[in-house]
């Protein structure tokens, strides 16, 4: 299913065997007669984001090259009506992150995500990308200062590349969620809550209090949302 079109049917069996492959391969399944008869895209971001390097094999990640056709697919069918996310990352390509984050931002259908375990560092900007957004109880993001691998050039022109990446991603957050730029920038900046580093960590209803998240909430919340979302786009359409 990863390389078919969410237009395209075939038997039952194979329908079953394709999205059995699409679970196990990309973490991705369309999910058909619901309890409201829709059909929606389940898309998961796990483990770390991997971006324009390959990370070890036996690390956890989303690639976004496998992602990003598949956001288009969605955009682009005719049948598929939502787009529910499941996020529990630590981060990790910054670039591939915003870029997945702005593709999510720029469908037109409805989405919601749900911050199920970490959602942190670029994870934050895919968390807030969607129409509406969940996160449970126990569920955590990280806000801190953008982080570099490799060797560093201690030169003004090499912070002042950090400081326009963080620009980026801090307005992009800004643009999409209740939370100010400057109050995010106090919780990047913290230095008494993470040890040895910068940053904030906030669990559950300090995302939704800091304007990050709309809602606490688990599976059912989030299902709930995006079905009231779908049938709000429907009856405009018939206005």
């Amino acid at each position: 299913m990863a390389d078919q079109n969410p237009q395209e049917a075939g038997s039952p069996g194979e329908d079953r065997k394709r999205e059995n492959e699409s679970i196990s391969e990309f973490g991705q399944v369309t999910l058909r007669n619901g309890m409201r008869d829709y059909k929606i895209h389940l898309l998961s971001v796990i483990g770390e984001i991997e971006g324009h390097e390959c990370l070890p094999q036996q690390a956890k990640t989303t690639k976004y090259e496998h992602v990003l056709p598949r956001l288009a697919a969605i955009e682009d069918s005719s049948e598929i009506q939502g787009l529910l996310i499941l996020i529990n990352t630590v981060g990790g390509d910054v670039s591939a992150g915003l870029a997945l984050a702005e593709m999510i931002a720029s469908l037109s259908k409805p989405t919601v995500s749900l911050v199920l375990g970490d959602s942190h560092s670029i994870g934050v900007p895919l968390a807030v990308s969607t129409d509406y957004s969940f996160i449970v109880p126990s569920g955590t993001m990280i806000i801190h200062p953008v982080r570099m691998n490799g060797l560093v050039i201690g030169a003004p022109q090499t912070y002042d590349y950090f400081k326009i990446i963080q620009d980026r991603i801090l307005g992009f957050i800004e643009s999409h969620s209740r939370a100010k730029k400057k109050r995010l920038e106090q919780l990047m900046m913290n230095s008494g809550v993470l040890t040895k580093d910068l940053g904030t960590i906030l669990v559950g209803s300090e995302a939704v209090g800091e304007g990050l998240i709309n809602e606490v909430g688990g599976i059912s919340q989030a299902f709930a949302k995006l079905y009231s979302m779908i049938e709000e786009g429907k009856q405009d359409s018939r206005t």
